[in-house]
């Protein structure tokens, strides 16, 4: 009997404890409903549903000449609300799936229209409001896509229903000219800020807009509302001083001349004398794979021993202070020259003992050069390094993209400073310049002595309007006399005539420069290791100079003088520059054209204000191209060289007569997709010009 009681206690306990349970959390049920309700429907909600930033388009960054270089391509997302319509016109969902399914399928061709039927149907079973249809879609897709059933909005038994595609909108960053610049173009993110994106990144991202989202399933953030409450305003545009032409001129130059040197890295720079706009700039690294890369912009950011190319300032702050001219002659004996503890030797055995100043630079003879500054700055060295930061050498530039190296140029003030460093300084070592340092000084002597800062950003617009412009900084007005400029600037055009870089003369113009050869420290290793740095720095046409430039190539393991390693690089882009720039050509821009014959020349269809530009400069100032195509004579040869071209968005275009780039373009901006068959210009095409048919439409283009 007490063993029966026992356990009923025991039973009543644990279903008394169990009911006590099931109460307690009833009424935690009840309280957290209706007292705690609202607090935490407001935390749901937090999570859930928030005000989300909707990205502004970012501004376009454009060449000199108006080329893109880097533009944001919206692409979108693209959702079904099976809900937009309600449950009660299931009808009308019914009477019009099928076809959205049919058109989805043969639009985007990833499934069977049966397959996108089963989706859309489920959805609408599931009460879904967010089904997943395509990623990354275009705006002219899009476009299309809005002319779907469900997803436009349409009327049906006199009641308006709205459309069932939700479309996401995302901002793509796209460089229509692949690697062309890519370095200096740069990229931005919450951490790095490189080359102009990121230099100019406030006035590229525009300002954000906002827009109520709600979070779904896998954490995916869609539009609570169609539309945005607070619209982004788009970024304004950076025009850039980079010239397309010249940048890919540059960029295929050293790439080709790094292979056959064998190198590691190099880089290149061209920039106009007057203004400092600099129009190439071009870096390249061999990666792992042996494949040459914008990896790292050594042009700016690298400082190393600028070696022979540093003489220049050398010899003309020698000159400048009255110690030695073109004519003085330094005795250079078996090519050695033996200071404290080390012993300067020339890279070939002299011709003679007895040389000029001007041979000496010429031939790039290191104990000329030395022995000059150790003689003449030995007991004041402090003349020497003053004379050279009076140039501002040892000053960063200020350049409008980030990463600039800072300059050492030391001074007997400085710690590492020994009984060395005035010799090591006159050739080029025991100091840091960058590439681009090094070119504004060559830039000044060929702008007469005036030193400005390097351009790469010319102009900032918002909607076509000018935000601002930027000229050309000056750093130094007048870096030495107008006498001592005189003097060598005869020695850099000597260099091309009888000394290191005569093979790098061009019959059709003048040009100035100096080859530079410099070993590289390896770190722990010093200078044992043999690695060289090859450069060449100089300007064109020497008469009256217009562009300055200079290459470096790192480790070359095929030679590493600068004449013969970089040096190519400097000829063929100045020849590729020269043939291209009318303006350097004697005033043949100028020139009246002699015909041969009664025909004008013929172009390729294409850009008014290009053809315009062409045959200004060849002297035609305008001529009937209208008539020429139909094959009329013009006997006054004096109308303006176009065709006017509209293209309409489902007008098939006229592309007969145009070169494939032209031709496409007009054919996908009018909304055709074309297939391409054959080379040259455009001869026939298979839909007829002026046709209207729906976007998307494939055309056969044929070029011969």
């Amino acid at each position: 009997m007490n063993i029966r009681k026992t356990i009923l206690v025991r039973v009543y306990l644990a279903f008394g404890l169990m009911v006590f349970g099931a109460l307690a959390v009833f009424a935690k049920l009840i309280h957290l409903q209706y007292i705690d309700g609202g607090e935490w429907r407001a935390i749901a909600d937090s999570l859930t549903i928030q005000e989300r930033v909707v990205e502004a388009a970012r501004g376009n960054i454009y060449s000199d000449d108006g080329s893109l270089l880097a533009t944001s391509v919206p692409e979108y997302e693209l959702r079904f609300d099976a809900m937009a319509i309600p449950e009660e016109y299931n009808d009308v969902f019914n009477s019009r799936v099928d076809s959205l399914a049919f058109r989805l399928s043969d639009f985007f061709k990833d499934r069977s229209s049966r397959q996108y039927l089963a989706l859309l149907r489920e959805a609408r079973a599931k009460k879904q409001r967010y089904v997943l249809i395509k990623r990354a879609v275009s705006h002219q897709d899009l476009k299309i896509v809005k002319t779907f059933p469900l997803f436009n909005n349409f009327r049906e038994n006199k009641k308006r229903f709205s459309t069932s595609l939700v479309a996401v909108r995302q901002n793509k960053r796209i460089l229509p000219f692949t690697n062309l610049a890519a370095r200096t173009i740069g990229y931005k993110t919450d951490e790095v800020r490189v080359g102009l994106e990121g230099a100019y990144g406030d006035y590229i991202d525009g300002k954000s807009g906002a827009q109520m989202m709600q979070r779904i399933a896998g954490g995916v953030w869609v539009p609570l509302n169609r539309e945005i409450e607070v619209a982004p305003v788009d970024g304004s545009d950076i025009i850039s001083t980079i010239d397309v032409n010249m940048q890919d001129m540059a960029q295929r130059a050293l790439e080709k001349q790094l292979k056959i040197s064998d190198a590691d890295q190099g880089c290149v720079i061209l920039m106009e004398v007057k203004t400092g706009e600099v129009r190439a700039i071009a870096n390249f690294t061999r990666d792992k794979e042996g494949v040459y890369r914008e990896k790292y912009n050594y042009a700016i950011a690298h400082g190393a021993d600028p070696g022979s190319t540093f003489k220049l300032a050398s010899y003309m702050a020698a000159l400048d202070d009255g110690y030695i001219d073109t004519s003085t002659v330094v005795d250079i004996g078996n090519g050695t020259y033996k200071v404290p503890a080390h012993t300067i030797r020339d890279s070939h055995a002299p011709k003679k003992s007895q040389i000029t100043v001007k041979e000496a630079f010429e031939e790039s003879s290191n104990v000329a050069i030395t022995k000059l500054i150790n003689t003449h700055y030995g007991n004041q060295p402090a003349r020497f390094t003053s004379k050279l930061h009076s140039w501002g050498l040892h000053q960063p530039l200020g350049l409008q993209i980030p990463g600039e190296a800072h300059p050492i140029v030391k001074t007997p003030k400085s710690k590492s400073w020994s009984k060395l460093s005035l010799v090591q300084m006159a050739y080029g070592y025991e100091l840091k310049l960058t590439p681009l340092q090094t070119l504004v000084l060559y830039n000044a002597v060929a702008n007469d002595g005036k030193m400005v800062a390097p351009l790469f950003v010319k102009e900032i617009q918002h909607l076509g309007n000018t935000v601002q412009r930027f000229e050309a900084r000056v750093i130094n007005k007048q870096i030495v006399s107008k006498q001592t400029l005189g003097k060598i600037r005869g020695m850099l055009e000597g260099v091309m005539i009888e000394g290191t870089g005569k093979r790098l003369s061009s019959p059709l113009y003048t040009a100035a420069g100096k080859t530079g050869t410099a070993q590289m420290a390896d770190d722990s290793r010093g200078y044992g290791a043999r690695r060289y740095q090859s450069s060449f720095a100089g300007y064109f046409p020497a008469n009256n100079p217009k562009y300055s430039m200079i290459v470096v190539i790192r480790n070359p393991r095929n030679g590493y003088y600068g004449g013969s390693v970089a040096g190519p690089v400097f000829k063929e882009l100045a020849d590729m520059v020269y043939a291209n720039d009318l303006s350097l050509q004697g005033g043949f821009a100028h020139r009246k054209v002699n015909l041969a014959g009664e025909t004008m020349p013929l172009t390729l269809v294409g850009s008014k204000e290009s053809s315009t530009k062409v045959y200004e400069a060849l002297g035609y100032t305008r001529f009937n191209w209208n008539l020429l195509a139909q094959g009329v004579s013009d006997s006054t040869k004096r109308g303006m060289p176009f065709v006017e071209r509209n293209i309409k968005e489902g007008v098939v275009p006229n592309v007969i007569g145009m070169g494939l780039v032209d031709a496409l373009f007009a054919m996908e901006n009018a909304g055709f997709k074309a297939q391409v068959y054959g080379k040259g210009k455009v001869v026939s095409q298979s839909l007829i010009p002026g046709e209207k048919l729906k976007s998307g439409t494939q055309v056969a283009i044929q070029l011969n």
